[in-house]
């Protein structure tokens, strides 16, 4: 029951757009921009990220509740299991989102875990203080777009470091 609520229409349409800016963004900075991938990028944003997404926030909340009086160790553990959702497997999974819809599926293969590894290892203390801050300070109402925003910004990061790891 947790996981099946409807999202309003509002957090897929934050999801397409938030996701296709960041990853638009990314795509010229590296000079990949096509149109395939804004769309696909954009979907995935819109229909799967945007629907998962939320489901871990409402599992989390309930396992980990937020309260003003909540102890440090617990606003920490918050952040922590944001980053452990986020890991090189979700990092890896985008990658091949990203290798799909930018037509280079060709060159998807078990070599993208590595460097799904080494993005995650090198942007983890980033992720982690903008977890914390999303976790323990962003309304609820408001946390699936700050989210979505800085995982656009994170899009650029571990776009380039596909192309730099």
């Amino acid at each position: 029951m947790l996981l099946t609520r409807s999202l309003p229409l509002r957090t897929h349409v934050q999801g397409f757009l938030i996701y296709a800016a960041g990853d638009t963004a990314a795509a010229l900075l590296l000079q990949q921009f096509s149109w395939l991938r804004l769309l696909g990028m954009a979907l995935v944003g819109g229909l799967l990220y945007s629907t998962e997404v939320p489901a871990f926030f409402r599992w989390l909340d309930a396992r980990v509740p937020v309260r003003p009086s909540s102890g440090q160790l617990r606003k920490t553990s918050r952040a922590v299991l944001t980053l452990l959702y986020f890991n090189p497997l979700w990092i890896a999974r985008h990658y091949v989102f990203l290798g799909v819809f930018g037509g280079a599926a060709e060159t998807l293969s078990l070599a993208l875990l590595p460097v799904a590894g080494r993005s995650f290892l090198l942007n983890a203390p980033v992720s982690l203080a903008a977890n914390y801050y999303i976790q323990n300070r962003v309304a609820t109402s408001r946390r699936f777009m700050a989210s979505a925003v800085f995982s656009g910004v994170m899009a650029v990061s571990y776009a380039l470091s596909a192309a730099w790891l």
